[in-house]
């Protein structure tokens, strides 16, 4: 079986967005299930996804998962968490308004900065069980506006999100390969 390792940073903006839970759900973990406690520094959960590159039939993919600490305290690790990542996903709780103005930091520091493009930053409003989750009305400012985003709440709609965070890891997936192939050809030529 052919494996190809990506990985892909998770942060949480301040406060509790529910990132643990939804970066568990994603890689499908069951560390922590049911508790909540700040995630200190990063937490790096690895899985295997069968299939996932559409590289035919035993192809799999190996995801890195980095659960990555939002509070500044850790500011100095994040270059570290940044080098060789391929993707980006922003996780905040869409009903705090703090998170909201810290958007554009996040996405300055961890994006742009990079450089990554932005088909590789993913926004995820991640809506808490008994939340309203009002997926209608929110406005990003520019560039944010520009990314994708996506709502996530796992108590109504658990299927779309994992359908919404498999589409991300294809594209993510499609440009480190293509990038691979460029460098390849690049070595050949």
């Amino acid at each position: 079986m052919s494996s190809r390792a990506f990985s892909t940073v998770c942060l949480l903006l301040s406060g509790s967005a529910g990132k643990s839970v939804l970066a568990n759900f994603v890689s499908e973990s069951t560390e922590g299930i049911g508790s909540y406690s700040p995630t200190r520094g990063v937490r790096i959960l690895e899985y295997e996804k069968p299939n996932l590159s559409g590289g035919g039939k035993g192809a799999a993919c190996r995801l890195e998962l980095w659960d990555c600490s939002g509070d500044q305290k850790f500011e100095t690790c994040w270059p570290a968490l940044m080098k060789d990542s391929h993707g980006v996903v922003i996780v905040f709780n869409p009903e705090l308004p703090s998170h909201l103005k810290e958007l554009e930091m996040w996405y300055s520091c961890f994006v742009q900065q990079q450089p990554l493009l932005d088909s590789q930053c993913l926004l995820v409003a991640h809506h808490k069980p008994g939340t309203a989750g009002d997926t209608e009305n929110l406005s990003l400012a520019p560039p944010l506006d520009k990314l994708r985003l996506i709502h996530s709440n796992l108590e109504e709609d658990p299927e779309d999100v994992r359908m919404e965070f498999l589409k991300y890891f294809r594209g993510i997936i499609s440009l480190v390969n293509e990038s691979r192939e460029r460098e390849e050809m690049s070595i050949i030529s």
